[in-house]
């Protein structure tokens, strides 16, 4: 039995919600495990992990300042355990942008950090129009219309492929 922490960055919960599902894999397979939000950072000792997980969301192309702090205060901890990075994305709805070595969030991010985790996820995020603001309805529209995603102001769609995030949730359990 490991001792896993999942630490997770999220703008409109769903990120949360991954790692919820996660959490819920990895402890079928006899692990003992904690979910973290990065805002209870100071709160968690990180030493006394045996994995260390983080997942974070994109939102206007980048993830929240809060995890490239995270990982710079930690990166000596996280060199040193089993550990492993997922992105959030919508952008991973598309087939060709879904893989760790094809999304082009993840591969800027790996780009600006230290760290090299050692496992690698992208998961295709959620569009909830109806829950934005009306800026980030509008910015969000417009970029889907650009990448020809959906832009009905009244939609709630979900495109997180969830045997994806199970098989990943099976890979923590293995590492």
């Amino acid at each position: 039995m490991a001792k896993i922490i999942i630490i997770y960055s999220t703008t409109d919960g769903h990120t949360r919600e991954i790692c919820s599902y996660l959490l819920q894999v990895v402890e079928e397979h006899g692990n003992q495990v904690t979910l973290a939000s990065i805002d209870d950072k100071e709160l968690v000792d990180l030493s006394s992990f045996d994995k260390i997980v983080i997942g974070a969301s994109i939102r206007y192309g980048k993830h929240s300042a809060k995890v490239y702090e995270f990982i710079k205060v930690n990166l000596k901890i996280l060199e040193k355990k089993s550990n492993a990075f997922f992105s959030v994305n919508v952008v991973a709805r598309k087939p060709d942008k879904n893989q760790p070595e094809t999304n082009p969030y993840l591969k800027k991010f790996l780009m600006q950090i230290s760290w090299k985790p050692k496992k690698l996820a992208v998961f295709a995020g959620k569009i909830d129009y109806q829950k934005y603001k009306y800026w980030d309805r509008f910015m969000i529209r417009l970029i889907m219309w650009v990448t020809k995603g959906p832009t009905d102001p009244k939609a709630n769609i979900e495109f997180t492929n969830w045997n994806q995030v199970k098989e990943f949730g099976q890979t923590i359990s293995k590492m």
